[in-house]
């Protein structure tokens, strides 16, 4: 087991100036954390990673959209990490935040734009409402790629970025927030093989199997209730072992070491063929 004092390595998703590497910054603030980071290409890249490293490695994965949903791959990847002290120990919210970029500080002489398809998609009121009408779009495939061809056009080009992007490539940020959906947020986790204490303000994860019989969700379930623990978040998959077992993934009030916990899992255990403990993490703050 490890303590953040220990950690030399945080691994995240690439690309470079990725939302992802934005939330393994935020991590890092909120740990005092100041270690290398290593981008890889997939989650189940960084959940193998961590697993193998666990002494001095904390990894970020993308977990939850409000416009695409629960990220299934991470949960996945976590449940059959082939370290068993691998759990998420902490989360943040991040809002997914859209700026106009450019060399120039100078707004309205803006007769040009370089983005995504995707991104172009996701700001159409902006640039509609905002840009003129005979506005020069060019299209690249990712955003660094945007802010990288910058340098080949004149001050009256700009991109689509995020904030990360401005910094690192020393670009100005002529308007931000210009993304259509306004409440655009993903919430990341952090894992490792570190124990988290109770803050009163927690949830636990569990993933389990139910055994083959009618009515064993419902028993389940009904400890829960029994014990008026709240469920925040459940889901199913297919067990990939059986086509008609399932397993599901559970988040509830409290934590792990809190009064009777232990007690409710015990209660659990005997009524699955399969229990995996995920973490017990203090819920994200959302701003705004």
């Amino acid at each position: 087991m490890s303590n953040f004092e220990d950690i030399r390595n945080i691994v995240f998703l690439e690309p470079e100036c990725s939302f992802s590497e934005i939330a393994k910054d935020e991590f890092s603030r909120k740990y005092g954390l100041h270690c290398n980071s290593t981008a890889l290409k997939t989650i189940k890249q960084i959940v193998d990673y961590v697993a193998q490293n666990a002494a001095d490695t904390l990894g970020v994965l993308p977990i939850e959209n409000t416009l695409d949903g629960t990220i299934r791959e991470a949960l996945d990847c976590l449940m059959k990490c082939q370290n068993p002290n691998i759990r998420i120990i902490s989360e943040i919210v991040l809002p997914i935040e859209y700026c106009l970029l450019s060399k120039t500080t100078e707004f309205y002489s803006i007769t040009g734009l370089i983005a995504t398809p995707r991104l172009i998609a996701k700001c159409q009121e902006f640039i509609n409402n905002e840009l003129p009408r005979n506005l020069n779009l060019i299209e690249t495939p990712t955003m660094l790629e945007a802010a990288y061809d910058l340098r080949n056009h004149n001050l009256t080009y700009a991109s689509i970025g995020n904030k990360k992007i401005a910094e690192n490539y020393m670009l100005n940020i002529l308007k931000d927030n210009i993304h259509d959906d306004k409440n655009n947020l993903t919430r990341y986790i952090l894992i490792g093989d570190i124990e988290t204490k109770p803050t009163g303000k927690d949830h636990t994860a569990i993933a389990f199997r139910t055994n083959n019989t009618p009515g064993a969700l419902l028993e389940i379930l009904k400890v829960f209730l029994e014990n008026n623990i709240n469920l925040s978040y459940i889901s199913s998959r297919p067990s990939k072992i059986d086509p008609n077992e399932y397993i599901f993934i559970v988040n509830f009030d409290g934590h792990i070491k809190s009064q009777n916990m232990l007690k409710i899992i015990n209660d659990i255990k005997p009524k699955t063929s399969f229990l995996r403990y995920l973490g017990s993490y203090k819920v994200a703050d959302i701003e705004g």
